[in-house]
């Protein structure tokens, strides 16, 4: 029976998803750690260190679609240890050549080597789901580039902007993500294959080609010295995922404010039958917003898992270790939970553009306040406009009278500007700045970054 929300049948998909799950089930733990007992077999008997008959029937029986988990966590019991049960039943399954399976190596380096293999299929899986994002973000960032909305800063509208501007800055980012996800692979696709203090002691001078040949086979790199003491790989893709799960779950969080009744810019997707209370029929809860935004706090607290995994004692010790087995499941679970769920609501998003341009009209042109203080300040100095623009735009607030008016009535002021200047000025579509051509030239590093898949031939 399951006691984690990420195996729960009803649950589960708000906290992960069936691929990455799968990627990082029991089976396909030992599925890959066969993998590597099976790579280092071949290589080893090609290299003579064991005899070649022995490498030719491990790697012809060693199955581990026959492995019962069942049976291998009852020896488990017996043995206390984490690897030993598994080799044994693999050498159960190889007859004689089983003597020669995990020949001159330690538990770490084949947990560790066929962590790295799982870690390969996760990061497959985390690109080409940012590379999804990206191209959903861009599409919105040029839909909506002159979508014009109220710009807020601590949490108060501030000046006008685009919803495809703030599409744009989304974007920027998962440009960034990926450009780190590209940098991460090369140092986190490394296997460790040298013995238990990683000297190659028990292989000797061949001990380095063994390795070499055999994270080879794997498609993974080899490492300049053991890193078995030395865990910053982990910590990076640590790093890496909770910087993608930052991103989406402050995306989650912005579109979730947004969304609000009194706001309702925008509204996540929905479909006939989506229930959004249990005793208030009328409710159309931000449900998938909220499962984005809500997941960046556990996946932050499960890296923080891997970064004391990095205080290793002496060369191995099994205290941080296990707490890795602990933590990159469920990061990896976790993001791509989110990406999956970013996907859907980005792709699926309604966007309120009268709502946006009703809220621009809230404060009653007082929103566009910044651009009558610098218009009066070319005449007046930008010092005594502010002076002057910040008494009328307090008066219209507090007392709720027209600014445009109170603008008109000024002593000063009025001889300075025009009816014609103000219905200009507080226009907000004359008021966004270099928006426009900042999504263009967000939605062009984009492209030229190589990473989306959406890009004309003509713009390549």
């Amino acid at each position: 029976m399951s006691s984690h929300p990420i195996d729960y049948l009803l649950l589960g998909d708000n906290f992960g998803t069936p691929e990455m799950r799968d990627i990082w089930s029991e089976q396909n733990r030992l599925t890959r750690q066969t993998e590597v007992e099976v790579a280092l077999a071949i290589t080893e008997g090609e290299l003579g260190v064991i005899p070649r008959a022995a490498a030719r029937e491990i790697a012809a029986k060693a199955d581990p679609g026959r492995l019962n988990i069942r049976d291998i966590a009852l020896s488990g019991v017996k043995m206390k240890h984490s690897l030993m049960p598994m080799i044994a039943a693999l050498q159960q399954q190889c007859g004689e050549a089983g003597e020669f399976i995990h020949y001159g190596v330690t538990t770490q380096d084949i947990v560790d080597t066929a962590t790295v293999l799982q870690l390969r299929q996760t990061l497959d899986v985390i690109r080409r789901d940012c590379v999804a994002i990206a191209d959903a973000l861009k599409t919105l960032a040029r839909k909506h580039q002159h979508t014009l909305m109220a710009g807020r800063t601590h949490g108060m509208q501030a000046l006008p902007v685009t919803f495809g501007f703030k599409a744009a800055v989304w974007l920027d980012e998962f440009v960034r993500h990926l450009d780190r996800l590209a940098a991460l692979r090369p140092r986190l696709l490394t296997g460790n294959l040298s013995g238990a203090v990683s000297t190659y002691a028990a292989l000797g001078e061949i001990g380095p080609e063994v390795e070499r040949q055999t994270l080879t086979r794997l498609g993974l790199n080899t490492p300049a010295i053991g890193w078995q003491s030395a865990r910053d790989r982990f910590s990076e893709y640590a790093s890496v995922a909770v910087m993608i799960s930052g991103t989406l779950g402050k995306i989650g969080n912005e579109l979730y404010n947004l969304m609000r009744t009194e706001i309702g810019e925008v509204e996540e997707p929905f479909s006939a039958g989506k229930i959004g209370s249990s005793t208030m029929p009328h409710k159309r809860n931000p449900a998938a917003l909220e499962g984005l935004a809500s997941l960046t706090a556990p996946l932050l607290h499960s890296a923080s898992l891997i970064y004391h995994s990095m205080h290793v004692e002496h060369e191995r010790d099994a205290m941080s270790w296990r707490a890795e087995w602990i933590a990159l499941p469920q990061i990896s679970v976790y993001l791509a939970a989110q990406l999956k769920n970013a996907l859907e609501i980005l792709s699926g998003l309604t966007v309120n553009k009268a709502r946006m341009l009703a809220n621009l009209q809230l404060l009653d042109g007082l929103l566009l306040s910044e651009k009558v203080m610098f218009e009066t300040g070319k005449r007046l100095g930008k010092q005594t406009a502010h002076h002057l623009v910040y008494e009328c735009a307090m008066t219209a607030y507090e007392q709720r009278l027209s600014f445009r008016d109170l603008l008109l009535a000024h002593p000063v002021l009025a001889a300075h500007i025009t009816p014609e200047d103000l219905d200009s000025w507080l226009d907000p579509a004359n008021y966004t700045g270099c928006a426009s051509q900042k999504v263009d030239e967000a939605i062009r590093f984009a492209e030229q970054s190589g990473h989306l898949t959406h890009v004309k031939e003509t713009e390549r």
